[in-house]
């Protein structure tokens, strides 16, 4: 069950009202926000994005609303505890992002506007925190240009190969992970000889490496693969013979288990007829039509021929 308290209760009793709730959001939204948003679809939404241990000390309300005729949403947090929280700011922001994702399960394709609204009624005055939870990191400067601008992207796929094999101890990675879909990861072998000849791969990485290529891409011959990359450093030789050598080992022991299945449904097979054939034996013998024997042992003509003569 919810933590309530005579705060949460009050506010609430308020603030679901849709009539009040307009004259709350009609003093109090940013006026760049409150200029595009259709108070008149205003609606309340079901839920809380609050977990249950900090309840006691912040509710909140999600209204939805018509912003520029596309779906949006206002989030207000209500901060019930006498001494302020200097993380509101991020708190109040990782809830909006809350109520993004429950938007787009809900089948959108696109991240709504979540306006926060933080409303304080604490012992302390006037409210002591900032309110831009960019100014809580230690380089608010630089977070702004992280979080205010495109990510960093690193897209091997549009990546020159004579550029990554430039990139020191990253090139194999890149390399691999960039060309694991092609037909036959041979065509990489002049390349990944050359980056192992370098030797800035270590042993664990290359065999790590080996089985992703192995796995996630495509060969037509593995060993051929394997040896050509065994001869390409002198200290990467037992490593890659040891994965080739467990290789042959895993295919003798898929073919070994390959016969046993195939001999144990070969021989599922003759005792289902040897059987078939006992019944249908059995049944001419009882003076039976051989029509009838044919029809309820699968048995052709040719077959009760071999037998009944």
């Amino acid at each position: 069950m919810p933590i309530s308290t005579p705060h949460d209760a009050v506010f609430k009793q308020f603030l679901t009202d849709p009539a009040t709730a307009r004259d709350f959001l009609d003093i109090y939204l940013p006026p760049a926000v409150h200029g595009v948003c259709d108070l008149s679809t205003l609606r309340l939404e079901p839920g809380s994005f609050i977990k249950r241990n900090l309840r006691a000390r912040h509710s909140d309300i999600l209204y939805s609303v018509q912003m520029r005729g596309k779906p949006a949403y206002i989030y207000c947090l209500i901060e019930h505890q006498s001494s302020p929280d200097k993380w509101m700011a991020f708190r109040l922001m990782s809830y909006c992002l809350d109520a993004m994702q429950s938007h787009l399960q809900k089948g959108h394709d696109a991240l709504p506007l979540v306006v926060p609204l933080l409303f304080y009624h604490g012992a302390q005055s006037p409210y002591p925190h900032r309110t831009c939870w960019l100014d809580l990191f230690a380089e608010p400067d630089m977070a702004a240009q992280l979080y205010g601008h495109a990510f960093p992207l690193i897209d091997v796929t549009v990546i020159p190969d004579e550029k990554i094999r430039g990139h020191g101890r990253m090139a194999l990675l890149e390399l691999v992970q960039k060309h694991h879909r092609r037909r036959d990861m041979m065509e990489l072998i002049d390349d990944l000889r050359f980056l192992l000849s370098l030797g800035t791969c270590s042993r664990e990485q290359l065999e790590s490496l080996i089985n992703y290529m192995l796995l996630a891409g495509d060969t037509t011959q593995p060993n051929v693969l394997l040896d050509a990359l065994a001869h390409s450093a002198p200290q990467y030789e037992e490593v890659v013979m040891t994965i080739a050598e467990r290789l042959r080992e895993e295919a003798r022991q898929k073919g070994i288990q390959e016969g046993i299945e195939k001999g144990a449904q070969k021989g599922r097979q003759e005792g289902r007829q040897e059987g078939r054939q006992e019944v249908a034996r059995a049944m001419l013998m009882n003076g039976m039509d051989r029509i009838v024997v044919m029809q309820c042992t699968g048995l052709s003509e040719q077959e009760l021929d071999q037998f009944s003569h």
